[in-house]
Formats: structure tokens, sequence, C-alpha cells
């Protein structure tokens, strides 16, 4: 297993003032989007190398990998790189609740927002 993040991977990332990229972590088979979370070179690349998911906490200050207490495991299915290398999209086979809080994923208790709903037969969209 390689002790760093690949070169031509780590020059394709734009990470924020502290290192770190979004990681927006998608079920593989459904579409679902479960989860956002961040990582840095090496979340990344244990992420690409060990088959499951690893995060860098923001509030803890350290790395953890989905699952180990909870038992609510991602395995990584594929990663992807969006087109400006700031954000991450990872498909994952989820194992039990994606959120912190026992939820399917962390979308569902903050509940939607009241937002116009377009329509793409509007005139001049």
């Amino acid at each position: 297993m390689p002790e760093t993040l690949d070169p031509q991977t780590a020059a394709r990332l734009k990470r924020d003032e502290h290192g770190l990229v979004a990681a927006i972590i998608q079920q593989h088979d459904s579409g679902e989007v479960l989860m956002l979370g961040w990582m840095d070179d090496e979340a990344l690349r244990r992420t690409l190398t060990t088959g499951r998911v690893t995060f860098w906490s923001r509030s803890r200050g350290e790395y953890w990998r989905k699952g180990d207490t909870s038992g609510h495991r991602q395995y990584v299915k594929s990663v992807a790189i969006d087109c400006d290398g700031d954000a991450l999209l990872v498909r994952v086979d989820q194992v039990g609740a994606a959120c912190h809080t026992g939820a399917r994923t962390c979308f569902e208790q903050g509940g939607a927002l009241p937002a116009v709903v377009g329509d793409r037969a509007e005139v001049g969209a």
C-alpha cells in the first residue's frame, strides 16, 4: 500500500484553507445521497487503498474510518473527482445508518427547505 497519495491525484485537488476536500457519499446502487464528509490527502489515500471510507474529523482533529465504532461501515465501490478538483464523489455500499444520529442519511432529519420549484417549460429558462 502506498504511503502517500499519488502525486498526480494530489495535484488535481483544490483544497480549502485547512487542506480539506468535500467528499459526497452516495449509495452505489440506488443513487441515494448519504452524507458529506471531509478528506485530506491522507484520508483520500486510505480510502483509495483500503476499500473503506476514511474521513478527517474537523471537530475531533483526527482520522476516522466510518463504522469502526458504530458498525455502520462504508465499502468503497468507486471514487471520482469533480471537474474543478474541489469535491469527491465516493460511491459506497453502506451498511446500516450513514448519519451519526442513526438516520439512514444525514439529509433525513434536517428536512427540506422551502424552495421555489423550477419548471423547465418556463419561457426564457
